[in-house]
C-alpha cells in the first residue's frame, strides 16, 4: 500500500448513529478508514450535498447503512493510498466519485473516504474541485436518464422538464452536445438561461397555454422526454411523443398520474423509471466518461455554488430539506 498519510490517525467527519432528522448529524472524530485490496483512500477536498442525502439520512430511502454512518455521496479529492489490487491510480492524483453513501458504502463527508476502485474516476485537468463536485451527480443522472435509459441519438428531439434545475441544466448541455434538438420548460425567469445552455426553445411551465404551445413546438414528435421537476403529466407526455418515443421518469416519488395505457401501446411508447442509485458500475463509468469530457470542455458549470465548512453538514441538510437552497448547490469543504 502506498500512502501519504498515517492511517492510524483519526479524522473529522459528519456522521449519524441512526436514521433521523438533520439534527441527528454529528460532527467529530472517527478513525480514518482503511482501504481494502481494491479500494482507494481519498483525501477529501469537496463533498456535494444532494437531495438523495436527505432521503438516506432520514430513512425515506431504504438502503443498507453501516453505523456510525458518514453522510453524503459525491466527492472530489486526491488519492492518499491505494489497496494492493488497485491499478490506474497514484497518490496525489485528483479523483472523484458520485456513488458512495448507500448500499453499505460509507459516505464521503469527512477528511478521508474509501472508494472502491470501480467507482472512482480521474478529474480532468483544470477542473476546480468545488464547482466540479456540484455537477457530478446531476450530470451523471442526466446522462443515464437521456442516453442509457432514453436511448437518445443525434437528430432526435428532446423535451426536458425543469430545465433550470441542477439535473435539468446538465440534461440540456448533454442533449445539445449529443446533437439533439432540445426543448425545455422552466420558470419564466429561467427561460433565457435554458436558451443560453443550448435549448432551441424554452417555455414557462406556468403558462396556461403550455399544452398547446408545446404541441405546436414539438409537433407530436418528441423522441425522449425527461421531466426533472418532480411532476409527471403522462397524458401530455404521451400526446407529445413520437412513435416509439421514450418517457423517462426520474422524479416525483409522491406522484400518482393517470396512465393512458391505450395510447402507450398503440404508439409503441416506452415509459421507464430511473434512479441513479440502481445504476451498475459499468453504467456509472460510461456516464463518468461523458461527464469528464464535458467538464474538460468547460461545458458543465453549476449556476450557483455555496461552500460551507464540513462542520456545517447538519445545517446544510436542514436548509436543503426546508427548501432554503433552491437554485444553489451546497458543498462541504473539510478544514473550512
Amino acid at each position: 500500500m502506498v500512502a501519504d498519510t498515517p492511517l492510524s490517525e483519526a479524522m473529522y467527519a459528519a456522521w449519524i448513529a441512526e436514521r433521523g432528522p438533520a439534527e441527528a448529524i454529528r460532527y467529530g472524530k472517527l478513525p480514518i478508514p482503511r482501504p481494502g485490496p481494491t479500494d482507494v483512500l481519498v483525501r477529501v477536498q469537496a463533498v456535494a450535498v444532494d437531495p438523495v442525502d436527505v432521503l438516506v439520512r432520514s430513512g425515506r430511502y431504504d438502503t443498507a447503512l453501516p453505523f456510525p454512518f458518514v453522510v453524503g455521496r459525491d466527492v472530489v479529492g486526491t488519492v492518499a493510498a491505494c489497496g494492493p489490487g488497485v491499478t490506474g491510480f497514484a497518490p496525489g492524483e485528483v479523483v472523484w466519485s458520485n456513488s458512495l453513501g448507500h448500499a453499505g458504502r460509507q459516505g464521503p463527508s469527512a477528511e478521508f473516504a474509501v472508494v472502491p476502485v470501480d467507482r472512482l474516476y480521474h478529474l480532468p485537468e483544470g477542473a476546480s474541485p468545488v464547482p466540479a463536485v456540484a455537477v457530478l451527480h446531476p450530470a451523471a443522472s442526466a446522462y443515464l436518464g437521456l442516453v442509457t435509459h432514453g436511448a437518445l441519438r443525434a437528430g432526435q428531439t428532446v423535451l426536458i422538464g425543469g430545465g433550470a434545475g441542477h439535473v435539468g441544466r446538465a440534461a440540456i448541455v448533454i442533449a445539445v452536445h449529443a446533437g439533439a434538438r432540445v426543448l425545455a420548460t422552466a420558470a419564466a425567469g429561467d427561460l433565457d438561461e435554458c436558451r443560453r445552455l443550448g435549448a432551441e426553445a424554452a417555455f414557462d411551465y406556468r403558462d396556461g397555454d403550455l399544452v398547446d404551445t408545446l404541441r405546436d413546438a414539438a409537433g407530436h414528435r418528441v423522441d425522449v422526454q425527461l421531466d426533472t421537476s418532480g411532476h409527471q403529466n403522462l397524458d401530455l407526455a404521451v400526446d407529445l411523443a413520437a412513435p416509439r418515443g421514450r418517457i423517462v421518469v426520474m422524479a416525483g416519488m409522491g406522484e400518482r398520474p393517470q396512465v393512458p395505457i391505450g395510447r402507450i401501446y398503440t404508439q409503441d411508447l416506452t415509459v421507464v423509471g430511473f434512479a441513479i442509485s440502481t445504476a451498475t458500475t459499468a453504467e456509472l463509468a460510461e456516464a463518468a466518461a461523458r461527464v469528464n469530457q464535458l467538464l474538460g470542455m468547460g461545458a458543465l458549470l453549476p449556476r450557483r455554488v455555496e461552500a460551507m465548512p464540513l462542520s456545517a453538514a447538519a445545517e446544510a441538510h436542514r436548509r436543503l430539506e426546508a427548501g432554503e437552497a433552491r437554485g444553489v448547490r451546497l458543498v462541504l469543504v473539510p478544514g473550512g
